[in-house]
């Protein structure tokens, strides 16, 4: 079991946006949290992440509490991190951004190796090998060597993607990876997480992208005013009444 969740909770003055929600998430696994908006799933990222402390709970990443671990200290643990509102370098190249990730693990850093410290260079060479296969994967190999900033916004969600894969994480948090994308993009996205999956990669997914969801994730929980309300196969969540008030307010089927 990588990532374990109890009953998590955070207030914010009288509001309770996230309330005794608690899941698992294994090995090779994709599980996902939807829910409507203000649902409370980025809330819940964000405390697991430690840019939020809850207010209680216990968040568990592989046998080592994360309550009060600082957000970079997280993300060199091996849990790492895509945001709803993109968080990328947009006066670097592609390359550089995918790069800037990878030297999270390196031995020289990311600083070091940009004014060429003696001894960074067979490193900077094996993270750029690297950082370019990543961006081949998602489809970015052509524009390595664009801004971030110039890049179309579904081609900047791909790259914050292969960027929260640089390190080699253990497990990733995507927040909304699906927005912005044109279909074309979207089913790429899909087919690309169900390849990390079938290298043993973990991820928890935030997405409202229905169909991505029932293709890719193994289980789902939903939550509904920051409390769950369902947790299941897509078989099941698909089907069952609750999720389909929460989100249609009526009893017909979620696609």
């Amino acid at each position: 079991m990588l990532l374990e969740i109890k009953s998590l909770t955070k207030h914010f003055g009288g509001v309770a946006a996230v309330k005794d929600v608690s899941f698992t998430v294994g090995e090779g696994e994709i599980f996902a949290l939807i829910g409507p908006n203000g649902a409370g799933k980025t809330t819940v990222f964000n405390m697991i992440t430690g840019m939020l402390a809850p207010d209680a709970g216990a968040m568990v990443f592989m046998g080592k509490p994360l309550a009060g671990v600082k957000p970079h200290r997280i993300a060199a643990m091996g849990l790492t991190r895509t945001f709803q509102n993109l968080q990328l370098f947009g006066k670097m190249s592609a390359l550089e951004n995918v790069m800037a990730g990878a030297h999270l693990k390196g031995k020289t850093g990311f600083l070091k190796s940009l004014v060429r410290w003696p001894g960074s260079t067979a490193e900077n060479n094996r993270i750029e090998r690297h950082s370019l296969q990543l961006l081949e994967e998602v489809g970015l190999r052509d524009q390595a060597g664009m801004y971030a900033s110039a890049l179309p916004f579904g081609q900047q969600r791909l790259l914050e993607i292969a960027r929260s894969m640089a390190s080699n994480p253990r497990l990733v948090l995507l927040d909304e990876p699906a927005a912005g994308l044109n279909s074309a993009e979207t089913k790429a996205l899909a087919e690309y997480l169900k390849r990390l999956r079938g290298r043993g990669k973990s991820m928890v997914l935030v997405e409202h992208d229905m169909e991505t969801v029932m293709e890719v994730a193994d289980r789902i929980m939903v939550l509904n005013f920051g409390e769950s309300i369902c947790e299941g196969t897509p078989e099941m969540i698909r089907a069952d009444p609750l999720v389909i008030k929460a989100y249609l307010g009526e009893d017909e089927q979620i696609a």
